[in-house]
């Protein structure tokens, strides 16, 4: 794909992003956002990892900016995104695209967020508070996208390298 259908395609999943930002679920003390598991997902598998990174740390900006999103959001999408990308590049097959975010968000998004609350936030946490939201959060919105990552692969719409 050219750099220039990338940046463009980018910039639309940034917007879905930050569009559906209002609508996310309560978990505890997480805003469960499942819409960012699918962006993540659906730019890890068709833009590559850094590009799914990069549309992750917007996406998180954005929503910050506009009082949807919190500091958590940095390193559950970012993390998750990222990883996803770099193991669907790496095998080329979506269950390691799913598990890339599933793992990148649930497990490593949610320890590094950790920091991010005793330190920053000053707020007292378990380390493993945020495991369960941000779990649940990466499996809804990752299953919704291998749905439709499947449905565009069958269509023939979107081709793997």
């Amino acid at each position: 794909m050219q750099t220039t259908k990338k940046l463009a395609f980018s910039g639309l999943l940034s917007a879905l992003g930050v569009a559906a930002s209002a609508f996310y679920i309560p978990i505890g003390a997480a805003k469960c956002f499942p819409v960012q598991a699918m962006i993540n997902v659906l730019s890890g598998v068709i833009l590559g990892p850094f590009y799914a990174a990069g549309i992750a740390f917007t996406i998180s900006t954005l929503r910050i900016f506009t009082g949807t999103g919190s500091l958590l959001a940095y390193p559950g999408s970012m993390i998750g995104a990222f990883l996803c990308g770099i193991l669907y590049s790496r095998f080329r097959k979506l269950p390691f695209a799913y598990f890339g975010e599933l793992f990148g968000t649930g497990i490593l998004g949610a320890l590094a967020a950790y920091p991010i609350v005793t330190r920053l936030l000053s707020k007292n946490a378990a380390l493993f508070t945020y495991v369960i939201p941000f779990t649940l959060s990466s499996f809804a919105g990752s299953t919704i996208a291998l749905i439709f990552v499947g449905i565009l692969m069958r269509t023939k719409l979107f081709r793997p390298k």
